[in-house]
């Protein structure tokens, strides 16, 4: 494989991996914004113990999705 085709390959990944990240962000924060209206427009309480169990979720899923480019 020449540099100029990994480049354009790198890019490619880079810009679908940050693009992903955004969406799925965002569709993150629309739901947290749903169910806080449909709880009479509470302020959503996150506890630290479920934002560390989610945090270690996502360390997990990422850490997945990371060995998919290994052999």
């Amino acid at each position: 494989m020449d540099e100029i085709e990994f480049e354009n390959w790198k890019k490619k990944v880079l810009i679908v991996g940050g693009v992903s990240g955004v969406v799925i962000g965002l569709l993150t924060a629309l739901m947290l914004v749903r169910s806080a209206e449909k709880n009479g427009h509470q302020t959503p309480e996150i506890r630290p113990t479920d934002l560390l169990g989610t945090t270690i979720a996502i360390i997990g899923v990422v850490r997945g999705i990371a060995s998919l480019g290994n052999d």
